[in-house]
């Protein structure tokens, strides 16, 4: 039986959303809209990874839901490895989870956007891509320009239906998987922004929370880096 979302609250699929940032997107974003989670443990469990699991979950929300009216694409996988060691296999587990299940998901729910005459995708990024910290990161920093370029092209498609395409840029967050990262780094880092401050969840939740509502309405194609100004375009 399908649950049909309010005819005044959007709904907003959240990919990630058991990670820090994504968590605290979806947190934000359930303030005005029906969040659902897709990840591992999910509100719709999925391997992100597996291109029929992605397009089943797809289908899952629409059936269940009724409708996508923003997605938000948070998961990311990130392998790191020295480039003469780096298996192709890998690369291509990366690219599947950052990249491809992002196309996969824009694929299924742009139809009902464009029906609507509202949408909004967002692609969380990283500001690594204007700043890499060496090749051992080459899979993620690639598959986060690949979602730029995606934004950017999706942008001028798509705008005339009413859905913009966007791209936000966290800088160094502290999170669980950047624990690995020493405290001097994230310190360095911090010194380097013109605000020098450490950088939470929340700060990337509140632009993205911008970006998918009526606000932003004048906005899509752009990249927008919430990282203390440490990178300037």
């Amino acid at each position: 039986m399908s649950i049909q979302a309010s005819a005044d609250r959007r709904v907003a699929v959240v990919t990630g959303g058991s990670g820090a940032i994504g968590g605290a997107i979806a947190a934000r974003l359930a303030y005005d809209h029906t969040v659902v989670v897709l990840d591992r443990h999910g509100d719709v469990a999925v391997d992100l990874g597996d291109p029929d699991a992605v397009r089943g979950a797809a289908e899952h929300v629409l059936d269940r839901y009724g409708r996508c009216d923003v997605l938000v694409h948070a998961a990311a996988m990130v392998a790191f490895g020295p480039l003469d060691e780096f298996q192709l296999s890998t690369w291509r587990q990366v690219q599947a989870v950052n990249v491809e299940s992002a196309l996969l998901l824009t694929q299924a729910f742009v139809p009902g956007m464009r029906d609507r005459g509202f949408g909004r995708v967002i692609f969380i990024v990283s500001d690594s891509y204007w700043r890499p910290p060496g090749a051992h990161m080459l899979a993620y920093v690639a598959s986060k320009g690949a979602l730029i370029g995606m934004a950017r092209t999706l942008a001028v498609g798509l705008g005339s239906n009413g859905i913009a395409v966007m791209a936000v840029a966290p800088g160094l967050t502290r999170t669980p998987a950047t624990d690995v990262v020493p405290a001097e780094e994230f310190a360095d880092v911090a010194a380097h922004q013109p605000l020098p401050r450490p950088l939470t969840p929340d700060d990337s939740a509140a632009v993205v929370a911008m970006l998918a509502g009526d606000d932003a309405a004048a906005l899509t194609g752009q990249t927008l880096t919430v990282d203390g100004g440490l990178v300037l375009r």
